[in-house]
């Protein structure tokens, strides 16, 4: 399989090239591709360094996917171009999610989309991800009204300038370039993305549209607060989800003890729960803090934790072409 990485020299494309490699994922031979002003340096890949060229350079060597994290606009303008060329593309950016032609896709949850027509497939928001994740198994077996989610979302959501800012703030010193317009260190900042005229901000609605979508059903109705704290590696949710039948709780646990990409971490005598430590560069969604909400009927609380850069952004990309694969879908 010949695999280009588009925004390779970033946050989530630097992640890429480590899931790649750590899942033996077939590449046959690698093509790091990023903005004008990166081409000429190095990515280490298998233990070899590797030129980054143009985007142009690499549709013409005809690579077999094209794995994106480079942005929506930077996506907008040129993954056309690789489809076109007959070049599959998984794109990381929020650029193609809710076009009604473009298959959005967690594979656990709706793989059975892809054909072998698509040439842009949508990575979910890393947020939506890890939700839908959870979700799904219980929308099979007791059919979701309603879910409530509030997010803590780690700084490398915003890449290497959230990251970077943390720490100057932590040290003391002025970030080279501001990701938020308030300190991140030692708050809290219930804004992610832009605020839209509804009062919510993109990313909120991100996680109310794209839910649905790979779902596949638009009767769940769902209401999201987003907010940004001084972590690094790893998003937390609080979800409350409502139910159209009731549920046992021990039934709730070994249903998510089976689903794909799940992890149960839910032992509180012994204190065990998710946290973004525990969830640190692992593939798996971890849930916990599984209780009955006792202030309504057929409503459960429970507590969700993922690798955003890894199953939030590049293993989710990855697993996708690895479905491909197996599937003959390339």
């Amino acid at each position: 399989m010949k695999i280009a990485v588009v925004g390779a020299t970033g946050l989530v494309g630097t992640k890429m090239l480590q899931v790649l490699e750590e899942r033996n994922f077939p590449v046959t031979e690698l093509f790091p591709v990023a903005s004008e002003k990166s081409i000429g340096k190095k990515v280490i890949f298998k233990g070899k360094e590797i030129g980054v060229i143009g985007y142009k350079e690499a549709i013409a060597a005809k690579p077999d996917v094209a794995i994106f994290s480079a942005g929506g606009s930077t996506s907008k303008l040129i993954a056309p171009e690789f489809a076109a060329a007959g070049i599959t593309v998984i794109d990381n950016s929020s650029a193609w999610r809710m076009e009604p032609n473009i298959p959005l896709v967690v594979p656990e949850v709706n793989a059975d989309v892809l054909t072998k027509n698509d040439k842009i497939i949508a990575n979910p928001n890393c947020s939506t991800i890890q939700m839908v994740l959870v979700l799904k198994p219980l929308h099979d077996k007791y059919k979701i009204k309603r879910v409530v989610v509030s997010t803590y979302q780690s700084v490398t959501g915003t890449g290497k300038k959230g990251v970077d800012q943390l720490f100057a703030e932590r040290e003391k010193k002025e970030a080279t370039e501001k990701a938020y317009n308030y300190p991140i260190d030692l708050n809290v900042l219930p804004h992610i993305d832009v605020f839209l005229e509804n009062g919510y901000t993109k990313e909120e609605m991100k996680m109310v549209n794209e839910t649905q979508k790979i779902m596949g059903d638009k009767t769940i109705k769902v209401t999201a607060t987003t907010v940004r704290v001084p972590v690094v590696g790893g998003h937390s949710e609080s979800l409350n989800i409502e139910f159209e039948n009731d549920f046992n709780i021990e039934e709730i646990r070994q249903i998510l003890n089976k689903a794909p990409g799940v992890v149960l971490s839910d032992d509180v005598k012994n204190n065990i729960y998710p946290m973004p430590l525990l969830a640190h560069e692992k593939d798996e969604t971890f849930v916990g803090r599984i209780r009955r909400d006792e202030s309504q009927e057929n409503t459960l609380n429970c507590w969700v934790v993922s690798d955003n850069l890894r199953k939030g952004a590049a293993t989710n990309a990855i697993q996708i072409a690895e479905y491909l694969l197996q599937n003959k879908l390339l």
